[in-house]
């Protein structure tokens, strides 16, 4: 086998491999819940058949030039193979054989065919070796819960041992004109010395073929195909006139043997829709989704209640310790109003202008939707007496105190905004942050911390 031929064997070995992976990389594993481990996927099979000098693409061949001259024999072939199935679409299959092709001309014609006068040629094929992707293209039974008829398509690399052999009778007897086994030299047929003496000649070839698979019981299956052989050789025959790659092809039936457990399922015969709806349908995986239901229904209703809010202070009913509290009251953790103290004028007098603080979430210079109100509220008193007013931004204790500088200075601005868009002079509004400077509350708990979060309004 020359270089030309190892480097195709090699190239179109490496394309069956990707093909393989590629189809097993893409294939859904044919069940819900399960894996490629719950089935049976390796399988043996012995076929035998027989062969012929040509396929149904039609063409030449090289024993016999002219249409009409040499015809087909029937020569035995048979052989063993191993499969692994990686999906319900796919698998690799390693296949060997052995036999004999044959052909012979019916008619004694005065121009022979061959260079040397051969009237019949038979190849003995000592091993034939193959690698093939399977591609199983579907079934008849595709809607039964379990498959029964499989179709498929195959194609290969390969290498064969042959020994061609010409005689010059068309029964196949007498002395041979020619056999790979002696010369192949000049004296056999003109210029072409570059084989040499050898029992065998090594030949690349690719099968490209289809069958069908028939199941008879859990094991056992029936194989039916038809297969064509291009080789990379155009002495298959022995020498001819006309020097083509050669090919040839059988036609086998054989038993297939699933290897495994029988508790296990054949991949072969998996049918993915059956089992998606025999797996939804099962009546205990039908309960366990029903509890399941019922756990998440349950789950719901657990979280609606915690997330309830009857007054839309912002905490929850469940740990609400005053419940009912007037909309916009700012509340701390509990859902407590929180007390300030009342701010004195320079003469010692109550301000009844006084505004609560603007409360902000965790690290956060958001207005919440609460503080609108009391906003809306300043605007239009800031508007009405042409006043000023100072906003004063704090945080609590967590984070750099340079952070909480510039969280407490975005919390005045934040406030500052709003007021303007309400139509509120800027000039007349001074903010300024404090960072974590002068705590209403201990740091060291989160009510306390909570009301730390803030920016107080002074007229």
């Amino acid at each position: 086998m020359n270089y030309s031929t190892i480097k195709k064997t090699a190239v179109a070995a490496s394309l069956v491999a990707a093909l393989g992976f590629a189809e097993t990389a893409q294939a859904q594993t044919p069940t819900v819940f399960g894996g490629r481990g719950q089935y049976r996927t390796w399988s043996i099979g012995v076929q035998g058949g027989i062969t012929t000098p040509n396929t149904i693409l039609g063409g030449q061949n090289g024993f016999g030039q002219k249409v009409g001259y040499f015809q087909n024999k029937v020569g035995e072939y048979y052989g063993l193979t191993i499969r692994k199935q990686f999906s319900h679409l796919f698998g690799l299959e390693l296949e060997g054989n052995r036999g004999r092709i044959k052909t012979y001309n019916h008619e004694m014609v005065t121009t022979p065919e061959t260079a040397n006068g051969a009237r019949s040629a038979e190849t003995a094929v000592n091993w034939a070796a193959s690698l093939n992707g399977v591609f199983q293209l579907g079934t008849i039974d595709f809607m039964r819960r379990e498959n029964a008829v499989n179709f498929y398509a195959k194609v290969g690399m390969g290498v064969m041992a042959h020994n061609p052999v010409q005689y010059s009778t068309t029964d196949f007897s007498g002395t041979p004109v020619f056999n790979n086994e002696g010369n192949w030299g000049e004296e056999v047929f003109g210029d072409r010395t570059d084989v040499g003496d050898r029992d065998n000649r090594l030949t690349g070839f690719i099968p490209v073929g289809v069958g069908v698979k028939f199941k008879l019981s859990e094991v056992v299956a029936l194989n039916l195909g038809y297969t064509m052989n291009f080789t990379d050789d155009n002495l298959l025959y022995g020498p001819v006139r006309y020097d083509g790659k050669q090919k040839f092809s059988n036609l086998y039936g054989g038993l297939e043997f699933t290897l495994g457990s029988r508790d296990k399922e054949n991949l072969t015969f998996t049918n993915p829709v059956a089992t998606l709806y025999d797996e939804l349908k099962d009546p205990s995986l039908r309960n366990e989704v029903e509890a399941l239901k019922q756990r998440v229904s349950t789950l719901e209703g657990t979280v609606d209640q915690l997330s309830k809010d009857s007054d839309g202070d912002g905490v929850s009913d469940k740990f609400d310790k005053c419940p009912g509290t007037p909309a916009g009251t700012v509340v701390d953790g509990s859902g407590c109003p929180i007390k300030f103290p009342e701010q004195q004028l320079t003469d010692g007098t109550v301000s009844s202008g006084y505004y609560a603080p603007i409360q902000f979430e965790f690290d956060s210079s958001v207005l919440k939707t609460e503080s609108y109100a009391t906003l809306d509220k300043l605007a239009q008193e800031l508007k009405a007496n042409n006043s000023n007013v100072t906003l004063d931004g704090y945080a609590s204790a967590e984070g750099t105190e340079a952070y909480n500088m510039n969280l407490s200075n975005d919390r005045a601005n934040a406030v500052k905004q709003y007021l303007v868009n309400a139509g509120v002079s800027a000039s007349s509004i001074t903010a300024t942050g404090y960072g974590e400077a002068n705590p209403v509350a201990s740091n060291a708990t989160e009510e306390g911390r909570i009301q730390n979060r803030r920016v107080e309004i002074k007229k």
